[in-house]
């Protein structure tokens, strides 16, 4: 059976080498995209001399309504940052930035960055291919993550030594100073990069599968009783509202309300455009990096007091929405904040020399001996 497993594991190998090793080396160089681009963007904000006379939101949104009449915003986004332009978003990539003391439109994002960033991104996903040709990558990058899922499973039986002895298990997980030759060198290296990068691969590998196949979240789904989250849910409505509110307070004065409840704890706040009827104000409050979850709140404000009637927290979540962002944001390590990145890296760098070793031993078994016979 060893021998059996032995043999597929090096043919799927050989075979989808190249694109884990492409999918690897772009998850490397996208590992910190988050930390960049914020950097980036803290550089654009508005610099202190400059941040006088702050407008209201509602002066704001009256702008960008005679200014931006296409962006038919839904969602007001602040960032916790004095400096930070006010967001404007319709939709998930229409949206205006606009400077919260003039009111001038606002740009925090490097072209140049942005456009290395989706060539990357497109790459990791489909090689970068256009039209029909992007069905046909992203079945061969489909294939390769499923591929690669059956080689770190079963990576972790052939790693396992025929003696079930410490000084066996030791030797397979430590590095060495010195090895006899490149055959042996790489033999050891594949296998220790292979077992300390085990979980976190089948994690990343598992969570990248769900993007191709919908069969692999139904297994999720279904092993933990959950729905599949259905995209433009609707929550439930309050029935018999007023056709119009009578007296609802500022936007300002409403995010005052979330402030004082929250206090400075936060990175960023998501508005939810009410409509005229609309008793209740949503405010999304994120603590985190806009990728955990687990460090977001939602609150609901009554329009006309201000007060606070309901808050929602991750525990209040279904499972199903759970699932969702941790296939999202678990698959790059996003959700875990800059360790849980810092492990995605270091698992694909890591992917990395597990293929090129790989081919190498591979290289060493099937191609030098029929190279010797002629």
């Amino acid at each position: 059976m060893r021998k059996i497993i032995f043999w597929i594991h090096l043919v799927c190998g050989v075979i989808t080498g190249v694109v884990i090793f492409s999918m690897s080396i772009t998850g490397v160089i996208l590992t910190y995209e988050r930390q960049i681009n914020q950097w980036v963007a803290e550089g654009l904000y508005v610099p202190v001399s400059e941040q006088v006379n702050r407008l209201s939101l509602e002066q704001l949104n009256q702008i960008r309504k005679v200014e931006y009449p296409d962006i038919r915003a839904s969602q007001i986004v602040l960032t916790n940052h004095p400096g930070a332009p006010v967001m404007f978003r319709a939709g998930r990539f229409d949206a205006i930035s606009l400077n919260p003391y003039s009111g001038q439109a606002m740009n925090t994002e490097s072209e140049s960055l942005s456009n290395f960033w989706t060539a990357i991104t497109r790459f990791h996903r489909w090689f970068g291919a256009e039209g029909e040709s992007r069905d046909i990558a992203r079945q061969v990058t489909g294939v390769s993550n499923l591929a690669f899922l059956f080689l770190v499973l079963s990576g972790l039986y052939l790693w396992l030594p025929t003696l079930f002895r410490w000084t066996m298990f030791k030797a397979r997980l430590l590095f060495r100073k010195n090895y006899p030759n490149n055959k042996v060198r790489d033999y050891h290296w594949h296998h220790i990069f292979g077992i300390w990068a085990a979980i976190p691969l089948i994690f990343i590998v598992y969570t990248g599968a769900m993007f191709n196949y919908e069969w692999t979240g139904d297994l999720i789904y279904s092993a933990l009783g959950a729905d599949r989250p259905v995209r433009g849910s609707a929550g439930d409505q309050p029935q018999n509202v007023p056709a119009v509110i009578a007296n609802p307070l500022s936007l300002d004065s409403l995010v005052d309300q979330v402030l004082a409840d929250t206090g400075d704890d936060w990175n960023r706040l998501s508005i939810s455009l009410p409509g005229q009827s609309d008793e209740r104000l949503r405010v999304d409050v994120d603590r985190g990096n806009g990728a955990q979850a687990q460090k977001r709140h939602t609150l609901s404000l009554d329009r006309s007091t201000g007060a606070i009637i309901e808050t929602r927290v991750y525990a209040d979540l279904p499972v199903g929405s759970k699932i969702q962002g941790i296939t999202r944001f678990g698959h790059t390590g996003e959700m875990y904040g800059f360790i849980g990145q810092t492990i995605a890296g270091l698992a694909s760098l890591a992917a990395l020399f597990m293929v090129w070793t790989g081919f190498a031993l591979s290289w060493r078994r099937l191609i030098q001996p029929l190279m010797r016979k002629h």
